[in-house]
């Protein structure tokens, strides 16, 4: 009897998962078995991070539990740190004991991708991404924090230290987040006496000349004057030249302190993919055929952030890095696979841009679809509508939808529960205290025993 193929799948996004997903609906039992590798046991639906960072989403309800979803796959945690395409194996590293090998027939090769870091002094020490839900509830929290110590002390340079919000990078991530976060902080100012949305400051650092060049150069000017008149410092064709400890310098001389720096300027593909074996274009992501094989490798299928995939309704190009085309990549990536199973040919991916939508708040939004160009509260409607059709699992729709019949009735929580990062904190303090008072009480001990 014939041995089911093995698959694995490397990564547990866009790609993994939605790859997984195709190929237990369309696979037969015992036609094969898939093995899904990531990082985390969920995956992220990331155009909902600004809503969740901004309260508007609840965090658990935009990450999809891959175990619950991919019934019929296994799912290992941890880090691939290692390939071998020649012997077709992975080495798989797991959060905690020794590593283990994973041999395979078939492998789908989607790491995604990391935040690209420029040597900008003191960007690691300060800075936080917006690509995990982790970093998205994080800034949530620190923002709130900030509000918080701004009416609380009585020092005016740490009081606008905390007012200054930082944001570089006028892409999607960028834009959305800083607008949402604008806009949860100022309806936020009603709880904090003393505190007017005037006096917080809001900075856009962007090293081009616009911001938000997916929905075309007519919206990203309507977006760059919405912003700048909700009082958000808007910098195009500026770069950060240093952030050493929260001092933010750019190169046109100006200069300030700040506790809060988002870097959100650009991605590049995951550090593996330098280590995989495979032929990579000069961005370092993996070549890729319209059929979504890997160059030379039949037996390897890519897609997603880390590879380059030829757009054939542009010739010439790849697609771009984003999850409209991650999402009908795995659609024709798994097909691909099921085709090669069963000796069948295989399909080429194509796509022509439908357009984009992007969220500046509450009732706020831009988008051009089709062409067509849509700005205010249609657009974010039109937002709201699209990415709720195209979240995963039912289950996930409807929680999304109740979290935003909630917020019509009830107002948006500003609770921070930073210390939910350092769980052991309140702990490790009642054990310092113990230390101290058993220190006290030894030293009265020794002082009675001189005074006897």
């Amino acid at each position: 009897m014939r041995q089911p193929v093995h698959i694995v799948i490397v990564g547990g996004g866009y790609v993994g998962m939605y790859t997984a997903l195709r190929l237990q609906r369309r696979l037969r039992p015992h036609e094969a078995r898939v093995t899904v590798v990531g990082a985390d046991s969920f995956m992220t639906y990331q155009p909902f991070l600004p809503e969740a960072a901004a309260g508007n989403v609840e965090a658990r309800h935009v990450v999809v539990p891959l175990r619950r979803v991919l019934s019929r796959c296994a799912v290992l945690n941890g880090w691939v740190v290692a390939m071998d395409p020649a012997r077709r194996t992975v080495e798989l590293q797991p959060h905690t004991g020794p590593g283990r090998t994973l041999e395979y027939d078939l492998l789908v090769f989607a790491p995604g991708s990391i935040s690209r870091l420029l040597p900008v002094p003191g960007l690691a020490e300060c800075g936080v991404g917006f690509k995990t839900i982790e970093e998205a509830i994080r800034l949530r929290d620190h923002v709130l924090a900030q509000l918080d110590l701004a009416v609380s002390t009585t020092d005016p340079a740490v009081r606008a230290k905390a007012l200054h919000f930082v944001f570089v990078g006028g892409g999607y991530a960028g834009v959305e987040a800083l607008a949402e976060l604008e806009d949860m902080a100022r309806d936020a100012c009603r709880y904090y006496p003393g505190l007017d949305p005037g006096d917080l400051r809001w900075h856009l650092i962007e090293a081009t000349g616009r911001i938000l060049p997916e929905v075309g150069p007519e919206m990203g000017v309507w977006t760059l004057e919405q912003l700048r008149q909700r009082g958000v410092d808007v910098r195009l064709n500026t770069r950060l030249e240093s952030a050493v400890d929260g001092h933010i310098v750019l190169d046109d001389g100006t200069s300030f302190d700040t506790a809060t720096l988002v870097w959100t300027a650009g991605v590049k593909p995951h550090p593996i993919v330098l280590r995989s074996g495979l032929p990579l274009d000069a961005m370092g992501r993996v070549r890729a055929t319209a059929e979504l094989t890997v160059e030379g490798s039949a037996e390897i299928f890519t897609a997603g952030d880390c590879a380059a995939v030829p757009d054939l309704t542009r010739p010439g190009t790849t697609c771009a890095p984003n999850a409209q085309h991650a999402v009908r990549q795995a659609h024709t990536l798994a097909d691909n696979i099921v085709a090669t199973i069963r000796g069948g040919g295989l399909t080429p991916y194509r796509h022509a841009y439908a357009g984009s939508v992007a969220s500046l708040g509450l009732n706020k939004g831009v988008a051009q679809v089709y062409g067509r160009k849509v700005r205010g509260r249609a657009a974010w409607f039109m937002h709201r509508t699209y990415h709720l059709s195209r979240v995963p699992t039912v289950n996930r729709k409807v929680r999304v939808l109740v979290d935003w019949t909630l917020a019509l009735f009830f107002r948006r929580e500003i609770t921070s529960l930073g210390a939910l990062t350092q769980p052991r904190r309140a702990f490790e303090h009642a054990v310092r205290f113990a230390e101290a008072e058993a220190g006290t009480e030894a030293e009265a001990g020794a002082g009675a025993g001189r005074g006897a």
